[in-house]
């Protein structure tokens, strides 16, 4: 009897031992992610004048220094979404977790541009692996779900950058090197990133094993990228402008001239908590058109209206449509029929992130030859767009 017993105990340890993993541990293992990649994005971020001051860079000369970035962001996308179908995005997502907060710490301790330069040249490659990676395995816990879930996890990266640029000013205060401070990032990645790996869903999607490097997307899928182009054009004249509009435009006092950034962001983290529940009940296509809507609506309010409240809620506007229209394209582009989701989430995320580095300086083109104003007006126009193309896609 209790030799009986005793097997049955180790039976049912080892059926305990192999118990499947919840779809709600897959969520926050995967949420994780998100989160510590913009934590660590936000330290960067909230240290650059502190680094461009340590090196004795100008203006002109840390803008060209920061292009490094995004030409080894660019530079990855076709790469990663082959190397996702090869090794899986769980191996990719892990390993380019713990070399990006590595990189981090590199560019704390970068003594001259050069070191800069190649520091951020692999900062931008292994962000975006993590991003392609991490938004694949978002679209398989998306499926056991079997609901729109995307946007929440593009919310925790966005509440990570409240996070870190709060602790970027504490660190400021406190007089602590960026060095330091981005050791600490690097400690609480790291033990974030191993108390998530185990969790992250082992096996993606499978697709065609053979794809090559570069793959021409199909209609369905340029439409996608169409869409986050626009809605990335909009989302780097946010970042890149919003202040420079305040200032010369809204002509808003020293204390207020964030106050559009501010508001922008806001909106944007608070509605992508919303956006999940939202595109479950109204659909993909018809969040799709009101965001376009908004972030066309908001642009023209503070184009047509440039005092600091009505620029305020305009640029609330704003936040609210550009908020949920890159989750959610990502998220329709990794139930793909066609291509594997590491393959399709790169091809969308290259149209896409074209927008984002020809915006702001199509915005400064265009205000050189009208006016800031005017710059705005067109980019307004890129809202319309993501409503147009939505409607006349098949989702």
């Amino acid at each position: 009897m209790e030799i009986h017993n005793s097997i049955d105990s180790v039976s049912t340890q080892k059926l305990n031992a192999y118990k499947p993993i919840s779809k709600k541990t897959h969520r926050l293992a995967v949420g994780a992610i998100f989160f510590l990649q913009g934590l660590c994005f936000a330290s960067w971020a909230s240290r650059i004048p502190t680094i461009q001051q340590n090196l004795g860079l100008s203006e002109s000369a840390l803008g060209a220094v920061l292009l490094s970035l995004p030409v080894g962001l660019m530079l990855s996308l076709p790469l990663s979404g082959w190397l996702i179908t090869k090794i899986g995005s769980r191996k990719v997502a892990v390993i380019n977790a713990l070399f990006y907060s590595l990189i981090l710490v590199f560019l704390g301790f970068a003594q001259n541009t050069y070191q800069l330069i190649a520091g951020l040249f692999f900062y931008g490659l292994a962000g975006n692996m993590v991003n392609i990676s991490i938004n694949t395995q978002a679209v398989g816990v998306e499926a056991l779900y079997k609901k729109s879930i995307m946007a929440s996890f593009h919310g925790l990266w966005s509440l990570a950058g409240f996070v870190g640029a709060a602790l970027g000013t504490i660190m400021i205060g406190s007089n602590i090197i960026p060095f330091y401070h981005f050791l600490v990032i690097l400690v609480v990645a790291w033990l974030g990133v191993t108390l998530s790996a185990p969790y992250l869903i082992k096996e993606d999607k499978k697709g065609n094993e053979n794809q090559p490097i570069f793959v021409k997307p199909d209609k369905s899928l340029i439409n996608l990228g169409v869409i986050a182009f626009c809605s990335m054009i909009c989302e780097g004249a946010m970042f890149d402008w919003s202040g420079v509009y305040f200032k010369k435009v809204v002509q808003a006092e020293p204390a207020w001239v964030g106050a559009g950034y501010t508001a922008f962001m806001c909106t944007m983290a608070l509605s992508r908590f919303l956006a999940d529940w939202l595109t479950s009940r109204f659909g993909l296509k018809a969040i799709l058109q009101l965001s376009g809507i908004l972030t066309a609506a908001g642009l023209i309010v503070a184009v047509l209206l440039p005092q600091l409240a009505t620029a305020i809620i305009g640029f609330f506007l704003v936040g609210a449509g550009v908020s949920s229209v890159v989750p959610l394209v990502y998220g329709a582009a990794g139930k793909s029929e066609v291509l594997s989701p590491g393959v399709a989430l790169a091809a969308v995320s290259t149209i896409g992130f074209l927008g984002f580095l020809v915006g702001p300086p199509l915005i400064g083109l265009v205000a050189g030859a009208t006016s800031l104003r005017g710059s705005f007006s067109i980019i307004a126009l890129m809202g319309l767009a993501i409503t147009v193309v939505s409607r006349r896609s098949k989702f």
